[in-house]
């Protein structure tokens, strides 16, 4: 769904409950010109139980890889990894359009342990 649209159709709250929503910490990020879209690669801390994953993200716009390392942003971990270019994506970074359509990564407003379900 883009800014602008009607909303989804109605789910189960246990339909959304099957979605596992975490937080975690970007350790790297690098640049990922083998994307077919421009796209920085993230290593991002979901902390002891999860791991450090990795995704590709199409945030080149408002984002540089050195001022990502650090920053605490929201993930869906439990998709199936998604060949990008040459890379295993295994996480869903997630983010909202601006008012261009350009991604705004969403992250917690405090610091929060990594690992940390959106409930």
């Amino acid at each position: 769904m883009t800014a602008g649209t009607a909303p989804e159709p109605q789910i189960a709250f246990d339909d959304f409950m099957r979605v596992d929503i975490r937080v975690g910490t970007i350790v790297s990020a690098e640049p990922f010109p083998e994307a077919r879209k421009p796209a920085i690669r993230l290593m991002i801390d979901f902390g002891e139980a999860i791991g450090v994953k990795k995704s590709s993200a199409q945030i080149t716009v408002h984002y540089e890889p050195d001022e990502l390392v650090g920053r605490q942003v929201i993930a869906v971990v439990n998709f199936p990894p998604r060949q990008i270019g040459p890379m295993r994506s295994e996480v869903l970074t997630l983010g909202v359009p601006d008012e261009a359509g350009e991604v705004v990564l969403l992250g917690p407003g405090h610091a929060v342990p990594n690992g940390g379900r959106l409930f």
